[in-house]
């Protein structure tokens, strides 16, 4: 019988390529989705595949399914649409986590958690390995995500301690591609629109704040090779994220190059705890998992801008 494997957030950036990969390994893959930030467009190429279903259900609720292992990516990850409902952020994060960490204990499922390096705050230790506690502000406008997250990986521990359950715990980098959603406010997807419309290239703050960027297929071959690493009791957290650190000026000037567009550099205020740079300490990955991005920026952009360019001539 070919293995059973539920994605929640299935129909959203990571989650619909995370099914792809699923789908070519030959399992049968169970796509769940409240289509609150993800769309069908992102998995409508799978739905007459007979090894994939799809399911409308909101995590904040149980589910009763059965499956062999669940890759839990439910929950708005660019601050534009986690801050719109803070509330619902958290309770995805933390009842969903207790919701999916249920299901997992019922059918002796293997779990993955998705984190992310915003559980290291506007860090103070560069670049950020995973004994890193970081530094976060609990009751800040991105608190909801950040201290969300945290709470999931506590419970995610807890479980494993007091049920012995086999989990898995990566934490994200900046990831960008195909797929993107093209009003998450995240900054490659704004400066790739922008500078395609010709409209101006919003910088917040003056532009020397960094971050590191992972192309899509890079992050997902990490997540198949955490939660398919035979090692029991290796629970992570693992940073998957590309070790490569450029400035949000120079991110700018390679946009502005591969689009050759003509919008100009425009710099507004910094969002409040926005961190000015966040860099992912891959050693764990690279040793534990044998796992490196190999995806270049200049490569990633090109493929980014190509998803782009037609999402943005098919609404002309």
């Amino acid at each position: 019988m070919n293995k059973r494997v539920l994605v929640t957030g299935g129909s959203g950036f990571l989650g619909s390529h995370l099914c792809d990969a699923l789908i070519k390994k030959n399992y049968d893959v169970l796509c769940v989705d409240n289509f609150f930030t993800g769309t069908k467009n992102n998995i409508m190429h799978l739905i007459d595949k007979k090894n994939f279903e799809l399911l409308r259900h909101d995590i904040t609720f149980p589910l009763y399914v059965e499956v062999d292992e669940i890759y839990n990516l439910a929950c708005p990850a660019s601050p534009i649409h986690y801050q719109f409902d803070p509330v619902q952020t958290t309770k995805t994060s933390v009842h969903g986590a207790i919701n999916m960490l249920g299901l997992a204990k019922r059918t002796k499922a293997r779990i993955f958690q998705a984190s992310t390096s915003e559980v290291y705050g506007d860090p103070i230790v560069h670049p950020q390995p995973e004994s890193y506690w970081g530094n976060v502000n609990p009751i800040g406008p991105r608190s909801c995500y950040d201290e969300g997250k945290r709470c999931a990986e506590t419970l995610f521990f807890d479980y494993y301690r007091q049920h012995n359950l086999d989990i898995k715990i990566v934490r994200i980098f900046n990831t960008y591609g195909p797929r993107m959603h093209p009003n998450d406010g995240r900054v490659v997807s704004n400066f790739i629109v922008q500078a395609l419309k010709g409209k101006d290239i919003t910088i917040y703050g003056d532009g020397t704040q960094t971050r590191s960027f992972c192309y899509v297929s890079d992050m997902i071959d990490g997540f198949i090779k955490m939660m398919e690493d035979t090692e029991y009791g290796f629970t992570g957290p693992v940073n998957l994220g590309n070790p490569t650190e450029y400035s949000i000026f120079e991110l700018a000037e390679n946009i502005l190059r591969l689009t050759n567009s003509k919008s100009k550099i425009i710099y507004k205020d910094l969002p409040q705890d926005d961190p000015r740079q966040r860099q992912p300490d891959i050693a764990l990955a690279r040793a534990a998992l044998k796992w490196a991005p190999t995806v270049s920026l200049e490569d990633g952009l090109k493929e980014a801008i190509a998803y782009f360019r037609g999402i943005i001539l098919s609404y002309l």
